[in-house]
């Protein structure tokens, strides 16, 4: 089973980048100002077969594999932009919500959260406070960091939630253990690959990041299928998975500095 899973975050317009979402230039690389993203949609058109809801997967007969879009964080521009462009060209998106920031400033709040789905998008957990090392948690923390989000989702939404992405890309087998057990049936990591996975009952699958600078032609051609941008992906990811494994806090601390936030 495979699937091409595209990772945004946030779209912004005049207010700038700090206006939806996480704050900050790190996180600003993975926001596209309106008319790039714009441009992206118009360009997802030609994906042959469209994965507007994950859970659906299973339900896939076609030998090509289905394009499902995906957006990180829970940033209110989901509400006052992404959805309604999606919509345009007859999509829907996955909305991932950082449970513990609902209805903070720059983020959605429950009505919007139900509005969203109402519309028929699909809202998954993003984990409860987007823990940096998700993986390095221990065992109760990450239980708690997965049952207490999807508690609040849950209840927001009058459902139970079914899907789930992992913050920060640090992805591991005992991360989406527990999931299955929540009632979770699809987990998103940040691994770029079209092959998908079991865990106790989770499928599990890889998404290909999306760049606040990324040419609307490599979206295109991940949406198509094309094996080039889909290896350039996986050497570059291979390569940070390392540094984050050798590095450990060292790596996040680098980053930190080269970004200006310490």
């Amino acid at each position: 089973m495979r699937a091409i899973a595209l990772m945004y975050h946030d779209v912004f317009d005049g207010a700038g980048p700090d206006s939806t979402g996480m704050p900050g230039p790190a996180a600003a690389r993975y926001k596209l100002d309106r008319s790039a993203f714009a441009a992206h949609v118009t360009a997802l058109a030609s994906a042959s077969t469209r994965l507007n809801d994950v859970t659906r997967l299973r339900e896939h007969t076609s030998s090509d594999p289905p394009v499902a879009i995906t957006f990180d964080d829970g940033g209110v521009s989901a509400r006052t932009l992404i959805a309604d462009m999606l919509e345009e060209a007859g999509w829907r998106g996955h909305f991932l919500v950082t449970a513990g920031w609902v209805g903070r400033p720059t983020f959605l709040s429950p009505q919007q959260i139900r509005e969203l789905r109402s519309r028929g998008h699909v809202i998954g957990s993003h984990s409860f406070s987007h823990p940096t090392r998700m993986s390095a948690c221990t065992p109760a923390r990450l239980l708690r960091e997965w049952t207490d989000s999807v508690k609040l989702l849950s209840d927001i939404l009058g459902e139970p939630v079914r899907v789930a992405s992992v913050p920060g890309g640090y992805y591991a087998r005992h991360v989406a253990e527990p999931l299955a057990g929540l009632g979770v049936t699809s987990l998103f990591t940040s691994e770029p690959t079209t092959r998908c996975w079991d865990v106790n009952g989770c499928t599990v699958l890889g998404r290909f990041t999306v760049w606040r600078h990324t040419p609307v032609e490599t979206v295109a051609a991940l949406a198509a299928g094309q094996l080039r941008p889909r290896m350039r992906q996986a050497v570059a990811w291979n390569a940070r998975r390392v540094a984050k494994v050798v590095g450990g806090e060292r790596y996040l601390a680098l980053q930190r500095r080269i970004f200006g936030e310490v």
